[in-house]
């Protein structure tokens, strides 16, 4: 059966690397939203409009890449409620399951890796969060709950055995 895997999680979590990891995984196709952005525009501003665009194309092509039966990493920060329901009913109608992937890392920890950290190689684009933009995310940000049946993973220390052990995937 195919699966969706949604993130959560500051900005900094490890989020990405931690998709990396469980695309080395499972084989999942990884959409990794920083990289599309940089594709689109080129010299991203994170605007309202322009996220608007990126994610209906991103949902655009989750939804496509299901359809045809495929695993999904949609690697993003689906840190509202809303967008992971969304995005649940999208991988529902493919007879997907979805996973939400809960990148539990210290704040102090997530905030100096955004805002202090050189991304460049990791999103090909700079973009370095200001302290306000990192809390005004932070504050915003809509754990899941049980409901939603989190994989709660420490982004400080995941690890390709962490993956494969909370997945269930040994």
């Amino acid at each position: 059966m195919n699966t969706l895997y949604l993130f959560v999680g500051y900005p900094g979590a490890g989020k990405t690397t931690t998709a990396n990891l469980i695309a080395k995984t499972t084989g999942a196709i990884h959409i990794w939203a920083d990289r599309e952005r940089r594709h689109m525009f080129g010299e991203p501003t994170h605007q309202p409009e322009e996220s608007r665009k990126l994610y209906t194309h991103l949902n655009d092509k989750a939804d496509q890449l299901l359809a045809d039966g495929h695993s999904v990493l949609f690697d993003t920060s689906f840190n509202f409620r809303k967008d992971r329901d969304h995005l649940r009913k999208i991988a529902a109608k493919h007879g997907a399951t979805t996973k939400i992937i809960w990148v539990n890392t210290d704040k102090q920890v997530a905030k100096a890796r955004a805002t202090h950290g050189d991304h460049a190689e990791r999103n090909g684009y700079v973009y370095k969060f200001t302290d306000e933009e990192f809390e005004r995310i932070a504050n915003n940000l809509q754990p899941p709950d049980d409901s939603e049946e989190p994989i709660c993973l420490n982004g400080e220390t995941v690890s390709d055995q962490e993956i494969l052990t909370t997945l269930g995937l040994e």
